[in-house]
């Protein structure tokens, strides 16, 4: 079988969390190596760590703060120590997404998910680019929002700064396909972990908002992390070698 990966690894930001330690768990399954992103949760990231050597990949857990340069930097020149290239970089980083009305959204929450999500990818992307330039190419494939197909009340901390990125990519991917570089997204809708659980404890939903969520679903139920992973591992892989510049939309629907 022909390798779906080149040697390297995948560089998985956020891959502690609940959508970007299952991305890396499908990573691992399909043959990548991996890098792990972590910036609080240490013992998760280990934890998938473990998982990926258990499959027999070779994994390596780092910390950085995506908002300092220096931090990327020293990232990327830690991870192309361990595993002498990236071939992959996913954007799976984020914080909470506290949910406001955008006109009642404090400027401090805009300017923590702004210089995290937005300028977290921008400097990790042109931090990794040289590398990946000199190695003959590689993929980023960035997780965004459903949102961007049907605007969801109160969640712009998360639609709008994905959206940035969005358009960021589109411009990586029309400058940078000439050195074998490609961007793609995958567009999350509501997913069975991570951060929906923490909201849902939290109460963040109104009355009502499970019915009429799901009503705006064509597949009747919530989405699976894994499943998230199975689009980020295709457009990862040689078998998306022809594609830049795109989106899936893993939603269930939402916005058909």
């Amino acid at each position: 079988m022909t390798a779906l990966f080149p040697d390297g690894c995948a560089l998985v930001f956020g891959a502690s969390g609940g959508i970007g330690s299952k991305v890396a768990e499908v990573l691992a399954t399909d043959g990548a190596d991996l890098a792990l992103v972590y910036n609080r949760k240490k013992d998760a990231a280990q934890t998938v760590a473990s998982a990926a050597v258990a499959k027999g990949r070779k994994a390596s857990v780092h910390a950085c703060d995506v908002r300092d340069p220096a931090s990327l930097s020293a990232l990327v020149d830690s991870a192309v120590a361990e595993h002498g290239r990236v071939h992959t970089l996913v954007w799976a980083a984020g914080p909470l997404v506290e949910q406001h009305y955008l006109a009642n959204t404090p400027l401090d929450a805009w300017r923590n998910a702004i210089e995290t999500e937005v300028l977290g990818l921008i400097g990790a992307t042109t931090a990794l680019i040289p590398h990946m330039r000199q190695h003959g190419g590689g993929s980023i494939v960035h997780l965004g929002s459903a949102g961007h197909r049907r605007w969801p009340d109160r969640d712009g901390l998360s639609v709008a700064p994905k959206a940035a990125n969005e358009s960021f990519l589109q411009g990586i991917a029309r400058e940078e396909g000439r050195n074998g570089i490609r961007a793609n997204s995958v567009l999350v809708g509501v997913i069975d972990a991570g951060m929906f659980h923490e909201l849902m404890a939290k109460g963040a939903f109104p009355d009502g908002w499970v019915e009429e969520t799901q009503k705006a679903l064509c597949v009747k139920r919530w989405g699976e992390a894994e499943e998230i992973g199975y689009a980020v591992s295709f457009l990862a892989s040689a078998r998306a070698a022809y594609v830049t510049g795109e989106t899936i939309n893993v939603s269930g629907g939402f916005g058909v």
